[in-house]
């Protein structure tokens, strides 16, 4: 949240066929990652997109979060990170992750 108590956090998700798209800024924390985790899980998709390219703060419980939307959609979760989830994700070892969507 931010200091004056209104919050940063939004995740947007758009169903297309049966993937969604959601599209997180803010700060995900440990009291905004099950947010993005149920934006990223409505029923009767396979697979998910989360834009993070507006996320300004990403810790280990939003970590947590990645890893359940990897185990409930293998092979099919993409995640496009911002600079600060970038960094994140290399110092907890899965920047590499095939998930991972590294700009080209």
């Amino acid at each position: 949240m931010d200091q004056d108590g209104l919050g940063s956090f939004s995740a947007v998700g758009e169903v297309h066929d049966d993937r969604v798209t959601v599209t997180v800024t803010g700060e995900v924390d440990m009291s905004t990652a099950e947010a993005m985790f149920r934006a990223a899980t409505p029923q009767g998709v396979r697979g998910a997109t989360l834009d993070l390219t507006a996320v300004t703060f990403f810790d280990s419980a939003a970590l947590h979060a990645l890893i359940r939307l990897n185990e409930r959609y293998p092979g099919s979760l993409h995640v496009i990170p911002s600079t600060q989830v970038h960094r994140v994700l290399d110092i907890s070892g899965l920047a590499t992750q095939p998930w991972v969507v590294h700009p080209g």
